[in-house]
């Protein structure tokens, strides 16, 4: 009796075991490697990257390759005609290094331009909406400084999938569908990405021959044929026939910039964005104020903590909206707005039992977006973000070119007294920013895209790496909540948080838009993580978008010949 009653005891704790190992909040298991990884929203996009980094390349060249094929299947989401921003981590010296690949105003586009047309409020579409593409100065910038394999070589793959066409992705199809209006406005645009007249289906072959052409052009004259040779006539003639003001110094002259990373203390991590014109700001200081809280024991869905971080986005928005801009124009207040003080006073603004709808910004005395990671086998890692803005930008696409210009033109203010008013050759407001978190000998390279709904996903991820201990991929799998366009109480969130904290964010007076168990609405993720103790790398790819973390295959030992030939028959 008592070998049968220790035979159960031990199935009891065997199959609790394994219940306990099988049960999980998220559905994606982390991928870990000594050798490097890289993660996109789409599969070949990664696995681009990671045959770059198998023949050699550096993390630059992994991304510069994976974004360039990004480019071919999420053409609404990112392309040439947009910009990008990074952070780099250099793992011999361990320093961070930041790039603003933001392009300008033209310096015709200005306040007494729009006036002159009639027009009351900042274009969101069409030629006047166009700043100038800085993504292939950003890309030339990286690459000179830290790529390793020929400039060439890395648009091979990008190349390849334009010519020969991609497999639509079953999400970009659903961002694709809804804008069969919008790229109808424009001939180039209908003729380029509706193929047969119609949005191609999810499955279908899409094949832009033009993006093809371009890109070769990009790999063999490097950036000077997007800022002075056969792409810049290209797109000055776009622009003239679309009466706008783009000139060839705007191009020519244009020059993406390296700044430094901002950060502050979360915890026991540093959380490090990119400073103004960026927003990475945002989420910083909605991180300071979260701190001012201790997280929540019931979990990260539960009311109270879903409460904490929706009132410390409201607030650190609206500081954010009121003081950003380029800061070669006027002075942008980083380092009062970082201020834990500022923090401590803000979050007192909190009423712990009751949602704020009207929130002010504090005294001081959508849209479509790539991001990627990459980590190489030695710890380098590149956060990296890349978009049109809106999707398929401004609508306008260059003639012949296959690739559409971005209408970040359409986050300036037309207010003489905003930071962020419109002035030639003056870079806009930005949404996108790339992330990065380290804490001893941990370093993570994430972001999460999608308008402004960045900073609070960022503070979101890291609360829930920092607060609750969550793995890189379960902390990018956790609901989410989001911005609505209609501000105020408004708040969009996934289905997969409880009804119980449903029903209670509603009685604070949060007035909740439900969507689905994974919606793209929360922006599309991606993250990796080097243990620089361990020599190990992991790396997470969001559910919500039709990527993943691929890592590099090593250089496995070839046979010698005489081997082989004794094993023929």
């Amino acid at each position: 009796m008592r070998i049968f009653s220790g035979f159960v005891i031990m199935l009891c704790t065997v199959t609790a075991a394994s219940v306990a190992a099988q049960d999980r909040s998220y559905g994606r298991s982390v991928v870990s490697t000594p050798y490097g990884i890289v993660a996109t929203s789409w599969v070949q996009a990664s696995q681009a990257g990671a045959r770059i980094l198998e023949q050699g390349g550096s993390a630059i060249d992994a991304a510069i390759a994976a974004n360039a094929v990004l480019n071919v299947s999420e053409p609404m989401m990112n392309g040439m005609g947009g910009d990008l921003f990074a952070i780099y981590r250099d793992a011999k010296s361990g320093k961070l290094y930041g790039l603003n690949a933001s392009g300008w105003a033209p310096q015709g586009l200005t306040v007494g331009h729009l006036k002159a047309k009639g027009i009351t409020s900042m274009p969101q579409l069409g030629i006047d909406s166009v700043t100038v593409p800085g993504m292939v100065d950003g890309w030339s910038k990286l690459h000179g400084r830290w790529g390793k394999l020929p400039w060439r070589e890395l648009f091979e793959p990008a190349v390849f999938y334009a010519d020969h066409g991609v497999t639509v992705p079953e999400m970009v199809h659903d961002y694709w569908a809804p804008l069969d209006a919008e790229l109808r406005a424009n001939a180039e645009s209908r003729r380029v990405f509706l193929p047969n007249d119609q949005v191609p289906a999810a499955g279908q072959i899409f094949r832009n021959p033009e993006l093809a052409n371009a890109l070769r052009l990009i790999a063999d004259h490097g950036e000077d044929a997007f800022y002075k040779g056969v792409i810049a006539d290209a797109i000055l003639k776009t622009s003239a026939e679309q009466g706008g003001t783009m000139t060839a110094d705007d191009l020519a002259q244009y020059s993406a910039e390296w700044v430094e990373p901002i950060s502050t203390t979360y915890r026991d991590w540093t959380v490090y964005e990119l400073p103004p014109n960026g927003d990475g700001l945002a989420a910083l200081e909605m991180l300071n104020i979260m701190e001012q809280f201790p997280p929540d024991p019931a979990g990260p869905h539960s009311p109270g903590e879903l409460h904490t971080r929706i009132e410390a986005m409201k607030l650190a928005y609206a500081d954010v909206k009121a003081y950003n801009g380029d800061p070669r124009f006027s002075k942008i207040p980083v380092e009062p707005l970082l201020s834990k003080n500022f923090a401590a006073a803000r979050a007192k603004e909190i009423d712990p039992a009751k949602a704020n709808c009207s929130v002010a910004p504090g005294s001081l005395g959508g849209s479509d977006t790539t991001y990627l990671t990459v980590v190489d086998s030695d710890g380098n890692i590149l956060s990296f973000i890349q978009s049109n803005y809106s999707a398929f930008g401004s609508g306008v696409t260059v003639d012949g070119m296959g690739f559409v210009l971005q209408n970040r033109g359409g986050l300036f203010s037309l207010d003489a007294q905003s930071a962020n008013v419109l002035a030639g050759r003056k870079r806009p407001f930005h949404t996108i920013i790339p992330g990065f978190m380290q804490r001893g000998d941990e370093h993570i390279g994430f972001g999460i895209m999608g308008g402004f709904n960045q900073p609070l996903a960022h503070a979101q991820f890291v609360s829930n790496v920092a607060d609750y201990h969550m793995n890189i991929q379960a902390a990018m799998e956790e609901p989410r909540f989001t911005v609505n366009a209609k501000l105020g109480c408004n708040i969009v969130i996934e289905s997969r948080v409880t009804q119980a904290s449903i029903d209670a964010l509603t009685k604070m007076g949060h007035q909740l838009e439900v969507r689905k168990e994974y919606s793209t609405t929360m922006g599309r993720g991606q993250a990796v993580l080097h243990n620089s103790a361990t020599g190990i790398n992991y790396g997470a790819s969001d559910p919500r978008a039709d990527g993943s973390a691929i890592p590099e295959s090593p250089k496995f030992p070839q046979p010698a010949p005489e081997k082989l030939a004794k094993s023929d028959p």
